[in-house]
């Protein structure tokens, strides 16, 4: 790799940012506290376009509902971007990429690294929205490790966000998902779940009345209609 380049293995993932956290289950996760009050986004702009958020004024939260190659420097430079992140009204944590046929390995990997960024922001001073993603039965279970991996981090009965854009596609990712959401519902028992992209019926009609649901347009969606 060319000098002058990070990358996360330069700084063992990112240790430095979860010195003061406590860690919650077998895989030492990073904790996240809940908000003191829930606060409900007007409207979510990714990393990668926040500055266009101008036009909308500041009362967007970033999200990292994109490509990774897009938002990598927030995970290799997260200090960096604390100062332009807090012109915002709050951030929701990475949504690291899980592939479904990805090693155990690299998804319990993601999972931190999730939480660790979100971690950091909260210590200084950001309101900090989890967001949660699963990989296989493996994360959002606890047949393998007596622990669901998924939604280690994160307190019950707060505020959560989950990304459908780009991840309900075919059969099986729309079991997956469907799978790991009844799960998260069960295991957090959100107040509130905010869900950046479709919400098909086949996949939420089981949980509109277990929880409260607000749904945001993808960025492109939003741009074309000006939501």
């Amino acid at each position: 790799m060319a000098r002058g380049i990070k990358n996360l293995v330069d700084e063992g993932f990112r240790i430095s940012l979860v010195e003061t956290a406590f860690f919650n289950g077998k895989h030492e996760i990073p904790h996240i506290d809940a908000p003191c009050e829930i606060v409900i986004p007007s409207g979510l702009v990714p990393f990668s376009k926040r500055e266009k958020s101008f036009n909308l004024g500041f009362e967007d939260f970033v999200c990292f509902y994109e490509n990774d190659i897009e938002f990598r420097s927030i995970l290799t430079d997260t200090e960096k971007y604390v100062n332009d992140l807090k012109r915002f009204k709050g951030v929701i944590t990475p949504d690291v990429s899980f592939y479904i046929d990805a090693p155990l390995a690299v998804q319990i990997a993601n999972i931190y690294l999730n939480r660790a960024i979100g971690y950091y922001l909260k210590q200084n001073g950001i309101y900090v929205i989890p967001n949660i993603r699963w990989g296989d039965e493996r994360t959002y279970t606890d047949k393998l490790f007596g622990e669901k991996i998924a939604f280690l981090g994160v307190d019950k009965h707060s505020i959560v966000s989950i990304g459908t854009y780009g991840q309900i596609q075919s059969k099986e990712s729309k079991n997956y998902f469907k799978e790991g959401l009844s799960a998260m519902i069960k295991e957090l028992e959100p107040k509130v779940v905010l869900v950046y992209g479709p919400m098909p019926k086949s996949i939420f009609e089981d949980f509109i009345e277990t929880t409260r649901f607000v749904q945001y347009p993808d960025w492109i969606k939003r741009m074309k209609n000006k939501i």
